[in-house]
């Protein structure tokens, strides 16, 4: 199984960026543990601050991977191309927030990609990504 992992605008700023919401771990640090602990999955991560940069990645992961775990970040709220993006390709996207959106701004309550994802995990703090992996693991094996 091959997922990648995609996130948007400032979560390349994890571990200093309001460490009190999100912690103070780097999502580089906390990718090389979800490597170790799921060696049997090919994961790949980027991350863009751009939105059509996250538009061409969703649309080139259609050909090479079975699924996107999507952290939209503030995109989720703003960006009818990137929920257009999702419904156009074949594979399955979780989308995922480290914070609870729902507990926050009520901007944040809308998502332009929760209509079309395969499932949302939202307020985990990190394990949410892991909470997503183990989703696709599930589903292989059933």
């Amino acid at each position: 199984m091959k997922l990648l992992i995609l996130n948007g605008p400032n979560l390349n700023l994890l571990g200093t960026r309001e460490p009190e919401k999100y912690g103070k771990k780097s999502f580089e640090d906390y990718f090389s543990e979800l490597q170790f602990k799921f060696r049997n999955i090919e994961l790949s991560f980027d991350q863009t601050n751009i939105e059509g940069e996250l538009i061409d990645k969703i649309q080139a992961a259609n050909k090479d991977f079975d699924g996107i775990i999507l952290n939209a970040a503030a995109y989720t709220h703003t960006s009818v191309g990137i929920g257009d993006a999702v419904a156009a390709i074949d594979i399955p996207v979780i989308e995922v927030h480290i914070s609870n959106t729902f507990s926050r701004e009520e901007f944040r309550h809308k998502s332009y990609i929760s209509p079309i994802a395969k499932g949302i995990i939202v307020g985990f703090g990190l394990q949410s990504y892991d909470l997503a992996i183990q989703s696709f693991l599930n589903d292989k094996n059933d």
